[in-house]
């Protein structure tokens, strides 16, 4: 397999990994495939313990679409099944290698979940992020009601989740969404570069440091998870005209909503 034909790409330097979505045409939409590949390369870049940090990217011009809307159109309730074996989705945020998401376009709905299980965010200044479920009509199940209040807090959380009003790279860095934005051809470089600090510190101190921080964040996280995808799943099982909805909501916002 070339790599024109990899949905996914993987280079390694030295005790850093970079994880490149590629799938630019669809703008890394998540399809069956790219699920399950992502997937793959992430669990195996965590139980590789040469693998000291993990830069997380897409190829350009996006990050992640989110939800492959015309796989979802096509298969229905038949395209989220293949999240409950290969989340690539809820894979960020079990991550015990620290992972760094470096968003180099636009990064919407489930896309937007993966990048949350980061352990922090940069963004290019070409970054767009936004949370589109509802516009879609579908509840968030991989996080985004978890997190999202977690790093901008709940107000805007909720703004930003019930609008689907999308944020700039400046507007980002200032809501605590992302740590940093840099010019758009030194995203890599850059995230790069603070991966390789990482990845510098002893392996026993950073995986020290990533279980407190995930313990902290437990009591508010667990519950949080658990709520939402309950909710979602219901919602999920009672559409049973998803597919259809799917379309519909499609051709109503061609050329705004992400995926399509």
């Amino acid at each position: 397999m070339t790599d024109l034909d990899a949905l996914v790409l993987i280079l390694d330097q030295g005790a850093v990994r970079l994880i490149t979505m590629n799938r630019p045409r669809a703008r890394n939409a998540l399809s069956r495939r790219l699920i399950r590949e992502l997937y793959t390369a992430l669990t195996d870049a965590d139980a590789d313990a040469s693998v000291r940090a993990v830069v997380l990217t897409g190829a350009d011009p996006a990050f992640c679409a989110g939800v492959d809307l015309k796989e979802a159109q096509q298969l229905g309730t038949a395209y989220f099944e293949e999240f409950r074996e290969h989340s690539c989705i809820n894979a960020t945020g079990r991550m015990r290698t620290p992972i760094i998401g470096a968003v180099n376009g636009a990064v919407f709905t489930g896309g937007l979940e993966m990048a949350l299980g980061c352990d922090f965010l940069i963004a290019s200044e070409r970054a767009v992020f936004a949370d589109t479920h509802a516009r879609v009509g579908i509840l968030p199940g991989g996080g985004m009601t978890a997190r999202l209040p977690h790093v901008v807090g709940s107000a805007m959380a909720r703004r930003l989740s019930m609008t689907g009003e999308v944020v700039d790279a400046a507007r980002a860095e200032r809501i605590g969404l992302v740590t940093e934005v840099v010019a758009h051809d030194r995203l890599v470089e850059r995230a790069l570069e603070l991966a390789h600090q990482i990845a510098e510190v002893p392996a026993p101190t950073m995986a020290g440091l990533k279980e407190i921080y995930a313990r902290g964040q437990e009591p508010v996280l667990s519950p949080a998870l658990a709520a939402e995808q309950e909710i979602a799943a219901a919602q999920t099982r009672d559409f049973a005209d998803l597919g259809e909805r799917f379309s519909r909501v499609s051709a109503r916002n061609k050329g705004q909503i992400a995926g399509e």
